[in-house]
């Protein structure tokens, strides 16, 4: 029977020795199909592993001239079945009309929510908007992506910058942890001289929609802490992230939440509290 493993690894090269050695075959003996090509990056930022398919074991070619045989064996059957198959469609209609209509309600409710940046007003451009620009586009240019950088000033010492072009997945990384690099890097730079100022960085509206999927989450798993009266630990989060679990359930009856771990593994715990209404 035909087997596989997926493995990663700095380089192609490297990837493909660790599969070997996890496999204990020789490079002869298996076959390679590589996945995802290693991505350097730049400063640690945006860089991917490389990731290989490595097959083994024998193709099962001896089935194939078995199946013929068995078609002659079922021709005969559905001659006696007829009365039968004709209350199967009318059948399958039904259940595939009631989830399409389900799924739809939800996503136009989504769509609505999430804040664009025409909301927050025209763009600004003084001295620390132009620092921002300047640093981003820079380090933008560096990871070889294209985006357009657009600052605004909701309130006095905050600015938010939004990133907008194609194929942004490589800046905002895994769970938004190449985001919130980025993010650390242009606060930074811009606060090396001068009164500090808060900078906020998002990219295809990424925050707004990780903060939907949370409050969700966190509703979803407070509904489950109540019924079975069991606390539940969410998986690690960082401090934004689990202010957003914090805030999303304070005001609901019966469960309380409360922080535990150490970054970048602190989690929230979602416990049952009985005395809370």
């Amino acid at each position: 029977m035909r087997q596989f493993i997926d493995v990663t690894g700095k380089t192609e090269e490297e990837a493909i020795n660790r599969a070997l050695e996890q496999l204990k075959l020789d490079r002869d003996d298996v076959s390679v199909e590589i996945l995802e090509r290693a991505k350097a990056g730049f400063l640690g930022l945006g860089s991917c592993p490389a990731k290989v398919r490595v097959s083994y074991g024998e193709d099962e070619e001896p089935a194939a001239p078995a199946q013929p045989k068995v078609e002659k064996v079922r021709e005969d059957k559905p001659k006696a079945e007829k009365p039968r198959a004709e209350k199967k469609p009318a059948e399958k209609p039904q259940r595939r009309e009631e989830p399409v209509k389900k799924e739809l309600a939800p996503k136009t409710e989504e769509a609505q929510t999430v804040k664009s940046p025409e909301d927050l007003g025209e763009e600004v451009n003084d001295e620390r908007a132009q620092e921002i620009r300047k640093f981003l586009s820079g380090l933008l240019q560096q990871m070889e992506v294209q985006a357009e950088v657009k600052v605004y000033l909701p309130e006095k010492g905050r600015y938010k910058v939004f990133l907008e072009g194609q194929g942004l997945g490589a800046i905002i990384g895994r769970r938004g942890e190449t985001l919130d690099a980025i993010q650390q890097l242009t606060s930074y730079s811009v606060n090396r001289t001068g009164s500090r100022v808060r900078v906020q960085l998002d990219a295809e509206n990424y925050r707004a929609k990780r903060e939907q999927s949370l409050e969700r989450l966190a509703n979803k798993v407070a509904g489950k802490v109540v019924k079975y009266r069991r606390s539940v630990t969410l998986e690690p989060m960082n401090a934004y992230e689990r202010h957003v679990i914090h805030t999303a359930l304070q005001e609901v009856p019966g469960v309380t939440t409360y922080s535990t771990g150490v970054d970048p593994n602190r989690r929230v715990i979602v416990a049952y509290d009985r005395e809370k209404k």
